[in-house]
Order: C-alpha cells, then structure tokens, then sequence
C-alpha cells in the first residue's frame, strides 16, 4: 500500500495561489514585490543560498510581510510548482 502525505495548511495555500497565478517565482522579482509591498508572503526553500535568505528576511521584516521556511528543497519546491527548473524563494501576490 502506497504511503500517504501529510499536506500541511502552507502547502495547500501555495497549490492554490500557483493555480490562480498569483505566484511570483525568484528571488530579484520577489525582492521587488517586497520593496514595492505587493507581496502577502514569501515562501523559502529549506537549502536556499544563506545571503538570499538575509535579503529577503530584510526587506520583509522593513515591510511586515511572513516568511515561511519550507521543508523542501529547491528542487522539490520546482516539481511543486510543476515548473522544470529550481526554485529557492517564491511568494504570494497581494
């Protein structure tokens, strides 16, 4: 018998913002939806790139915007999002 996954409540909130597109995938778009605040929340891989996670935590703390760390990496967060290739910092349109 196949195993069954726990979806957690992020997950299920990022498949249907991916399926609405309203998902800005990287990190320099992501790093501008934050300075301009049209961002709800941004999503991290568990081995993203330590100075990127710095920047990003930066600019969201000046904006007041939630960081949740996956635990994904970033190639698992790409097959996610159904995309071909990595993804280490994603977040959600406002």
């Amino acid at each position: 018998m196949a195993k069954t996954k726990e979806i957690s409540e992020d997950l299920k909130e990022l498949r249907s913002k991916l399926l609405d597109n309203k998902v800005i995938l990287g990190t320099d778009k992501t790093l501008k939806g934050l300075q301009a605040k049209s961002v709800e929340k941004v999503y991290l891989s568990k081995n993203c790139p330590e100075a990127t996670v710095k920047d990003v935590q930066h600019y969201a703390n000046l904006a007041g915007i939630p960081i949740v760390s996956l635990e994904m990496n970033n190639e698992e967060l790409g097959v996610f999002c159904k995309k071909n290739f990595f993804i280490s910092v994603l977040a959600i349109i406002a």
